[in-house]
């Protein structure tokens, strides 16, 4: 196989960046702001020299780096930003994993003859990412998926490595640390320790005991560190669901409020299902009370990707909701479907049900080209505007 992964350098802070230059050489921290609930999303390279990291708590985050820049994340800026990604990694090949926004997997082997080597096709690939998305990446050439995504983080960030033979792989990790082999997380580092086994050379030196204490997941490990790995790119599928939520630092009881920021999830929701050009028939309110009791309601209906609909039925399903205090609020999709069959009402006009759906069309080109940000109803205006102030009575 000729593989090639792909990993995007600090993706979320590196599209702030780009869009906004004064950030350059600055501590950025993506996720909640210091005086909220919540954690560490992303940070640049800048920010991690003060020991930050994705998960920490943004607490610490602040006392660690009290002078940084911290910012919340932008979802449809970085959903927009890997569309494009994604549209140059599909010119090369037809199969490809994508493990996340910013990074995947593309196995080349049937079309190097087209667009030539696995080195080419790359290196192809990072100009190409660079001067059309304005973003930088790691890419690692191998000859199977771990020794790509080996390669591709052996010169971050903006690197480039390949690794072509499994005794490229060996020698290049014998002497690093057990979790550098795929599937080895913090708890297996720790039952190895337990027997001695620190190093990847621990491993060839502790077959037998690797085996006695480890069984099936013990033969996996010393493949993978002798070079062996034989798992295959899996193509990727729509998720049977998808949502967003949002976190209240202070419990809510005003219910208009809470419809405020169902409309802004619905609208970016709808964003991102226009992008993929899905339509979806089930929509699931989910509500975490003030205690931590947590529901969800449903309703299945014609396919849509409107943001209307999709606000106003998971408005409807809140306002049969218990009232009290409300910690969470969010909504997720499903039944996704790739047309929309759409039936007329007797009092419908089929000459005002063109014209919405060519205002539709013409928004989603916009807010393509140029973000969600352009397009906005004066419902949506009033909602955020009441969001961003916090309007709301506790």
């Amino acid at each position: 196989m000729e593989i090639v992964h792909i990993d995007m350098d600090m993706f979320f802070a590196a599209v702030e960046i780009r869009d906004n230059p004064k950030l350059i050489g600055k501590p950025l921290i993506i996720g909640a702001l210091p005086h909220e609930r919540g954690v560490v999303s992303t940070c640049c390279y800048e920010a991690r020299k003060f020991g930050i990291r994705s998960a920490m708590s943004i607490k610490e985050a602040y006392r660690l780096c009290p002078q940084g820049t911290y910012m919340r994340p932008n979802g449809h800026k970085y959903v927009e930003a890997s569309r494009q990604i994604h549209e140059i990694w599909d010119c090369y090949t037809d199969l490809s994993e994508y493990i996340s926004l910013d990074e995947g997997f593309l196995d080349v082997t049937g079309t190097v003859k087209l667009f030539g080597s696995a080195e080419k096709i790359g290196r192809e690939i990072k100009q190409r990412i660079k001067d059309e998305v304005g973003l930088t990446c790691s890419v690692g050439i191998g000859y199977s998926m771990m020794s790509a995504k080996l390669a591709s983080e052996e010169k971050k960030p903006d690197g480039f490595f390949w690794i072509l033979s499994p005794e490229a792989l060996r020698k290049l990790i014998i002497d690093r640390s057990v979790r550098i082999i795929y599937g080895v997380g913090p708890q297996t580092e720790m039952e190895l320790a337990r027997v001695g086994i620190h190093t990847v050379r621990d491993i060839y030196n502790n077959r037998d005991i690797i085996m006695r204490q480890f069984g099936n997941q013990g033969k996996q490990i010393i493949s993978l560190a002798d070079g062996i790995d034989i798992r295959v790119i899996a193509t990727p599928t729509r998720s049977k669901s998808f949502g967003k939520e949002v976190t209240f630092q202070q419990d809510i009881t005003d219910r208009e409020y809470l419809k405020d920021v169902l409309r802004l999830i619905a609208r970016e929701l709808s964003f991102q299902i226009r992008l993929d050009e899905k339509f979806v028939k089930t929509i699931t309110l989910k509500v975490t009370f003030k205690d931590m009791k947590k529901i969800s309601r449903s309703k299945s209906d014609n396919a849509t990707d409107k943001s209307y609909t999709i606000y106003s039925t998971a408005a409807a399903l809140l306002d049969k909701v218990e009232r009290r205090p409300i910690r969470l609020v969010g909504i997720t999709l499903s039944g996704f479907s790739d047309s929309v069959e759409k039936q007329l009402t007797l009092f419908e006009d089929p000459m005002e049900s063109k014209k919405s759906d060519k205002l539709d069309d013409v928004t989603t080109t916009l807010q393509r080209k140029y973000g969600l940000d352009i397009v906005k109803s004066g419902s949506e205006l009033i909602s955020e505007d009441r969001v961003k102030t916090g309007n709301a009575d506790r």
